[in-house]
């Protein structure tokens, strides 16, 4: 087996590099992010929280005061 492709791979330059990643760059569109749906409190079922954690989150004051 030749060890000839790769080193030819390894001989591209990072300007060479870059000029592939900008022409594939129009093939990996990303498709926008829709909003998360919002779930009723009375779908969520389940969920325990001790009654210490309850009381650090709620003494935290981004999120109770």
């Amino acid at each position: 087996m030749s060890n000839h492709s790769a080193t030819q791979e390894s001989e591209i330059s990072l300007a060479e590099l870059r000029g592939d990643c900008a022409r594939m760059a129009p093939h990996w569109v990303a498709r926008p992010k829709s909003a998360p749906v919002p779930v009723a409190p009375s779908r969520i079922h389940g969920v325990t929280v001790p009654a210490a954690s309850a009381r650090l989150v709620d003494a935290m004051s981004d999120y109770g005061d």
